[in-house]
């Protein structure tokens, strides 16, 4: 059975690769394994028949014969266990990797999330600038440990991995919304080495469709 993805068919980010189900489409172009999209609008979503694939009502979601996922990091573990090409056969060098992706959206993802969320929601607020700069300093705090553990090397650690994977996906979103990502040369240049890789500009020209196409009809 063929995999599929659940993505919004109208996406808020205007086509510029930062909806979570870019991370899901760029594991399967690594892998190699050919998936469908299922394309949901914000209202069905929150209907019973996505939520009984996604309890929270977002997207993506992943089906493959009598398997049903939620969350992007669970899935791209899922996709990284099961195909090669994003975990080492090293069994040491692999929990690294798994760690990485812990590390990803647990600890650099968070601040840098809130900071696009306050953007949105909270700019006219008394407290906006007072939010932003809390934010800030946490986000340069991690990307200054995140630079210095990256030194001059290509990738976390050794070849490419899901940790990568999800890493540059994070990076990525700060990248679309602040100038801080440039503080931090190594980062920008481990940034662009994900965006130059073949698997993700694949993914990234299918959901670019998707936008295109919408923007049409």
């Amino acid at each position: 059975m063929t995999i599929t993805i659940t993505a919004f068919e109208r996406s808020p980010d205007r086509g510029r690769g930062l909806a979570r189900d870019m991370r899901v489409r760029w594991a399967l172009e690594e892998t190699g394994q050919p998936y469908d999209v299922r394309l949901v609008s914000f209202k069905a979503i929150k209907e019973p028949p996505h939520l009984a694939l996604q309890p929270f009502g977002q997207i993506p979601t992943y089906e493959e014969d009598d398997l049903a996922l939620f969350e992007s990091g669970a899935i791209v573990l899922h996709i990284a266990e099961r195909h090669g090409g994003l975990l080492p056969g090293d069994a040491n060098a692999r929990a690294r990797a798994i760690a990485w992706m812990f590390a990803a959206l647990n600890t650099v993802e968070p601040p840098i999330f809130d900071r696009s969320l306050a953007n949105i929601l909270e700019r006219d607020e008394p407290w906006y600038e007072k939010r932003l700069s809390a934010l800030d300093g946490t986000i340069r705090k991690r990307l200054a440990d995140l630079s210095r553990r990256l030194g001059e090397a290509d990738w976390l650690d050794g070849e490419f991995s899901a940790g990568d994977l999800l890493m540059v996906s994070v990076l990525l979103r700060l990248k679309a919304s602040s100038d801080i990502l440039e503080e931090y040369p190594n980062l920008s240049a481990y940034v662009a080495r994900g965006e130059a890789r073949p698997a993700y500009k694949r993914a990234f020209d299918a959901q670019l469709a998707v936008f295109k196409a919408a923007s049409v009809g």
